[in-house]
């Protein structure tokens, strides 16, 4: 337990509480090794003077991942890339780029009550990207934090730089 007394799991519901006002976050019927998803869709559109006259369709996208598992705490490097890479290879198959499309960020959040060094370390690292149509068509970037609910110790990619305010309220 950490200095709150809080484990992965109440972390977990905690991170889940923050997510619903904004975000349709599902823990039923989540494939494994996720125990929950959490999805946000934004559509906007911009006329010229009347609707008749559009110039513009804006889709922007998030989808969420959680892994919060402390019977199968991730310890290497190889167990933390085989989860991220399910959870980018599930976000890129929810995407349909089009002229409208301008991003959709995949986002990562590990819970566990130990996480091992190189597990850590590994995640500093993680960097995928993509660029539909040299980006007329939007991209996908990848975002992640780990948390580690024993020590209060986190970790996140560049990309997930701003994911450490949710932790600060656990």
């Amino acid at each position: 337990m950490n200095k709150l007394g809080k484990g992965a799991n109440d972390a977990l519901e905690t991170i889940l509480k923050k997510f619903k006002r904004y975000y349709n976050v599902t823990t039923e019927g989540v494939e494994a090794p996720f125990a929950a998803e959490a999805a946000f869709k934004s559509h906007s559109e911009q006329y010229f003077l009347v609707k008749a006259a559009k110039v513009a369709d804006i889709d922007s996208n998030e989808f969420v991942f959680f892994y919060s598992n402390d019977n199968v705490p991730p310890q290497t490097q190889d167990d933390i890339a085989q989860i991220a890479d399910a959870a980018w290879e599930r976000g890129l198959s929810r995407i349909t780029p089009y002229y409208g499309h301008r991003n959709t960020d995949i986002t990562l959040i590990v819970l566990s009550e130990k996480i091992g060094e190189d597990a850590f370390k590994k995640i500093k690292k993680l960097n995928h990207y993509k660029s539909y149509k040299f980006g007329l068509y939007g991209w996908s970037s990848f975002r992640t934090l780990a948390y580690e609910s024993s020590t209060g110790r986190l970790a996140t990619n560049w990309r997930g730089r701003g994911l450490k305010k949710l932790i600060g309220s656990i």
